[in-house]
Order: structure tokens, then C-alpha cells, then sequence
């Protein structure tokens, strides 16, 4: 199994440039960010570089400084909005050349919001053939008015969008929160998933702090063959994110 650090909740006790090569000192070999727009990408390249670290993935489109919603792939209206963005995006991973990016629905109860996704995502995925990207479903506690906020409705997504480059994004966390039983979600819609991030349930805490089977989910993504990234998306209840790590410990010797 592959592991990467969430370099925007782990190790944030240090500067930014500084996460990378503590994450591979501490047994990491990829990284993911999920907004590095406000860093220069060539110092983020840099930093990945000085480390050894894969870039495994990034969120799309970028923050919207005027205080709007991060995401915004499924609001009616705004595709060519929602284009002129990724074209941004599209022209920042052409240096730092993540494996995939995430393209978040953003908050919209629109009963157009659907076709609108789909849309969106197919376009995408058409313009940008060699790049992978995901969508990941995010529970309505953390994200109320979320748009994607569940995994049988992410899957009709994948199914209408139909792509080879645009896949499921399965988050343990958000999977316990939304449906009870991460493990369960897994065995039901892991196969579609090109991307895998981990915390525990509730609070979003290293594994082994809540209610997640991670002896249960490492065994059956091991059974299921995927060999993806399995990254650490978390908030280390430690002052120090190396002294929340006995868990990659125990994973990977």
C-alpha cells in the first residue's frame, strides 16, 4: 500500500515548504494539497522535489477570494465560469503534474444541479484526456447544502459522465459519517474508487482515536487489489503530527 500526507492538515506545525520532507521522513512517498494556489507552483514543484514525493492529488477549482464557495462544478449557469477556472487549474498542474484533482459540486440544492455535474465533468474530462480526476462525497455536517453527499448518488455521477478519467474519491471519514459503516461503503462502491483518504470518525482524527474498522478497511483494500493512494487527511489530535503516526507504524512495519 501506498501512503501520502495531507500537507494542508498534517504537519501544519511547520512552515509549508518544511511538511514535505518531514512527511518523507516520517514513512510518506506521496503528498496531496488540497488548495496550493497561494504558493507559487514552482516552490510547491521545489518542495516535492527536495522530499521525493509524489503529487498525488489536488482540489479544483481554486478558492474564490471573494468569499464564494470553493467549489462550484454543479450550479446551473456557471459552466463557462466553471471553465475559464479549470483552464487555470489545467495550466497550474502542467508544473506541479498531480496524478489527479478533485472537482468539487460545491453547495446547491438546484434541481438542475445533476445534469449540470455531468456536464461539467465531461467536459473535462474530454479537454483534458491525460488527467485524472475524482469526486468525492462530503457529509452534511461538516457541509451543509453539499451537493454530492452521497455514495449511490456518486455513482450515478460516474455512470452518467461515463469517462475513464473521472473516478470516485472514497473517504473513510466521510464514508462512517455519511452511512455508518465505512468498511461497508467500501465493499459496495470501492471498485470505482482511484483514490482513497483516511481520518477517523467522529472529529476527523488519526485512525484509532473513533469508530472506523482501519484493521477491517486496510484488510479489505488489500483483498479488493487496489493499488491507489491511500492518503492521511486528518487533524492529529497530537502537537506533533509524527506522534500521531503509530498507525502507519503498525501498516507498514
Amino acid at each position: 500500500m501506498r501512503f501520502a500526507a495531507n500537507l494542508s492538515l498534517l504537519f501544519t506545525e511547520l512552515p509549508y515548504a518544511e511538511r514535505f520532507t518531514a512527511a518523507a521522513e516520517a514513512g510518506f512517498t506521496g503528498a496531496e494539497v488540497l488548495f496550493p494556489y497561494d504558493v507559487a507552483a514552482k516552490e510547491t514543484q521545489q518542495a516535492l522535489k527536495r522530499a521525493g514525493l509524489d503529487f498525488v492529488l489536488m482540489n479544483a477549482p481554486p478558492p474564490n477570494y471573494t468569499g464564494g464557495t470553493p467549489g462550484f462544478a454543479a450550479f446551473p449557469g456557471g459552466q463557462e465560469r466553471f471553465r475559464h477556472d479549470m483552464r487555470r487549474v489545467l495550466r497550474y498542474a502542467e508544473v506541479l503534474r498531480p496524478g489527479l484533482i478533485h472537482v468539487m459540486p460545491g453547495h446547491t440544492r438546484d434541481p438542475a444541479a445533476f445534469d449540470t455535474f455531468v456536464e461539467n465533468l465531461t467536459w473535462l474530462a474530454d479537454t483534458a484526456p491525460g488527467q485524472g480526476f475524482t469526486i468525492e462525497p462530503l457529509n452534511q455536517g461538516d457541509q451543509p447544502g453539499y451537493f454530492l453527499d452521497d455514495y449511490a448518488l456518486a455513482a450515478r455521477v460516474l455512470d452518467a459522465v461515463d469517462r475513464p478519467n473521472v473516478g470516485l474519491q472514497y473517504d473513510c471519514y466521510h464514508a462512517q459519517v455519511i452511512h455508518g459503516d465505512a468498511l461497508a461503503v467500501w465493499r459496495e462502491y470501492g471498485a470505482r474508487a482511484v483514490h482513497v483518504q483516511i481520518g477517523d470518525a467522529p472529529g476527523r482524527t488519526e485512525p484509532g482515536r473513533g469508530t472506523v474498522d482501519f484493521a477491517g478497511l486496510f484488510g479489505a483494500l488489500a483483498e479488493s487489489g487496489y493499488d491507489g493512494w491511500i492518503s492521511a487527511e486528518y487533524k492529529p489530535t497530537t502537537k506533533r503530527t509524527e506522534s500521531s503516526l503509530e498507525w502507519l507504524r503498525e501498516v507498514v512495519g
